[in-house]
């Protein structure tokens, strides 16, 4: 199947807009495409002062404008996905321009026939989209084709896992994104984590030019304003389209791209009998469905507080925590002594280690004397860390006890906290699963805390991840194995900045030859992509600005391109130092905007 994405500029002039898609599509017809995704907001730039103008720039159902790009799939026999919005109402009776009517966001489907044959409509709608626009929250769903099947979504929507987890969770082999965003982080980490995680193509389209009208940049600002309370910003300056159209493999890999913000499309030939997440599988061969579990407990502790000498501490976020990470490549004893040494000489709050950091191979079998002897290894770790903490100092890292794996967190006085696995891997398919996610308040000398603990494959479950986020964690902390690349370099950097939540994952450097993609060679030059190069891939510390970032960069009138990018600092060497925010997670008005 040859798919295509189009990119190109609209206008509040509804007219025109029809005349651009039509010839876009035209355009994209010569490469005799399958299927060819437009942008979101084909109709309109969705700025508005009023719900009459909203009535206004929106298509009805039997509109002309839907009844000509009917037609175009018809005469180039192709799929189109056109994103517009759309009357629900079948007339507005109101005058009153500030009476709602039923108006969504709506990716439309057309046939090589010409039919209607899919509306879906955009779900996570922003603050200033809830003031025109309604959302009809149906379940996700998918259309079979003689090529394979394939789902749609738009906008925020592919800010978060949710909408794409859905759609393949309903068979989708190719998801469809319809963008109008004047950000990079779809195109530079939420494409290709939606297609790891998932199994599946991911084709976005995106517009570029003015995303909104000039006549209501006075009225845009006052706006922004309200919904985020700041004042001479240089908003209107920043709304531009960024493009970069792309077509992502299920593995990662770039099959397409517009390298620039102009007007174009690109188009790449796919088979998608292998992709969906009935097909999905971790490295080590742990299928998907192995890993799929019901919603989780929640259970809320309170760490007991260390022995308070000469101070007290606060009962406040605090605005800054020293963290690190360790990573010894010793193993056994020498590999406790190696970390033990290291706490003496830290001051750290948090120390970070690889999950079971004492054992060399991770493929821990059934064997009841191996297991016996790593649950004594444990043990004597325990209380040989615990004997070198100081006051408000805890270290992290997963142990076996009691014949299962599970992470601990533990200061002076022993364990404080634990996290038993929650989702089946095959390394340690020997161990008993808890339905339980302990959500953690942790004294600090600075103040208080809350966190969760993830080890093993669990937090490349995004819907674990969220679970623990929407209890109101400030950090994540994650000893763990990678076992792959794309982990570190996308899926685990979404948590962080879907949940906006900081991260310090800790796993010993390992090495994977991978095959080089098409963003890193010339796309000219076919040999290129058969070579081989090794990479090396370590945890990280993913930290939020202290701010708000979007807000911070409209304040400070320099966007940098991201919309909420967390900054990242790659494990590398045996210690990884770093000054986290935790206070900065309780600001959600980036996640919001989105």
């Amino acid at each position: 199947m040859r798919v295509a994405v189009a990119q190109f500029a609209t206008s509040f002039d509804t007219a025109e807009n029809l005349t651009t898609c039509l010839r876009m599509i035209d355009e994209v017809a010569a490469c005799n495409p399958g299927i060819v995704v437009l942008p979101e907001f084909c109709n309109t730039q969705p700025c508005y002062s009023d719900h009459n103008q909203v009535w206004q720039q929106a298509l009805a159902i039997e509109s002309d404008f839907l009844h000509q790009i009917a037609q175009q799939a018809k005469k180039y026999a192709c799929y189109i996905v056109l994103n517009v919005t759309l009357r629900r109402d079948l007339n507005r009776d109101q005058q009153d321009a500030s009476v709602q009517s039923n108006i969504s966001i709506t990716s439309c489907l057309f046939s090589p026939s010409g039919e209607l044959v899919q509306q879906v409509d955009k779900q996570k709608l922003t603050e200033q989209e809830r003031q025109f626009f309604i959302s009809e929250k149906q379940a996700a769903s998918v259309i079979s084709s003689d090529f394979g099947k394939f789902g749609l979504m738009s906008g925020a929507d592919s800010y978060t896992f949710q909408a794409s987890r859905a759609l393949a969770i309903n068979g989708a082999q190719l998801i469809c994104n319809s963008e109008h965003s004047f950000a990079l982080d779809t195109s530079t980490l939420h494409d290709i984590t939606h297609a790891v995680e998932n199994n599946v193509f991911i084709a976005s389209a995106n517009k570029v030019g003015a995303l909104r009208p000039k006549k209501s940049a006075d009225a845009l600002a006052e706006t922004t304003e309200t919904l985020l309370s700041i004042s001479n910003t240089s908003v209107t300056e920043q709304a531009y389209g960024v493009g970069q159209s792309q077509i992502i493999a299920p593995d990662g890999k770039l099959l397409a791209k517009i390298e620039h913000n102009k007007a174009g499309y690109t188009f790449a030939d796919i088979e998608m009998l292998p992709a969906g997440l009935i097909n999905k599988a971790r490295p080590d061969g742990t299928e998907f469905k192995q890993q799929q579990r019901p919603e989780f407990k929640i259970e809320k502790i309170t760490a007991k507080q260390p022995t308070i000498t000469d101070h007290e501490y606060s009962d406040n976020v605090p605005e800054t925590i020293n963290v690190a990470i360790f990573a010894t490549y010793k193993s056994t004893q020498q590999a406790i002594e190696d970390v033990c040494h290291y706490i003496e000489n830290n001051l750290s709050d948090i120390i970070q280690l690889p999950e079971l950091f004492f054992i060399a191979d991770k493929t821990v079998t059934d064997n009841q004397d191996e297991l016996k002897h790593i649950e004594c290894l444990s043990h004597e770790l325990i209380q040989q860390i615990s004997a070198v903490l100081r006051p408000f100092q805890y270290v992290c890292t997963s142990v076996v006890l009691n014949g299962n794996h599970q992470a601990v967190l533990i200061n002076q006085q022993g364990i404080v906290a634990r996290q038993q696995q929650l989702h089946f891997c095959q390394r340690y398919q020997w161990t008993e699963l808890t339905d339980t996610i302990n959500i953690i308040s942790l004294p600090l000398e600075q103040g208080i805390i809350k966190l969760a603990m993830l080890t093993a494959d669990d937090a490349n479950i995004a819907e674990t991840v969220n679970i623990a986020a929407l209890h109101n964690i400030h950090l994540l902390l994650m000893p763990f194995d990678i076992q792959e690349p794309l982990e570190v370099n996308y899926s685990l950097l979404a948590r962080a900045a879907e949940n906006r939540i900081c991260i310090v994952a800790a796993t010993r450097e390992k090495s994977f030859y991978i095959q080089q993609s098409i963003d890193e060679k010339s796309l000219s030059t076919k040999q290129n992509n058969k070579k081989v190069k090794s990479q090396k891939s370590t945890g990280f510390i993913a930290n939020l600005s202290n701010n708000s970032a979007l807000l911070a960069q409209w304040q400070s009138g320099k966007f940098n391109g991201y919309i909420n990018k967390p900054i990242i600092k790659h494990q590398h060497g045996k210690i990884t130092k770093a000054l986290i925010y935790p206070n900065a997670s309780t600001d959600k008005n980036s996640i919001e905007f989105n």
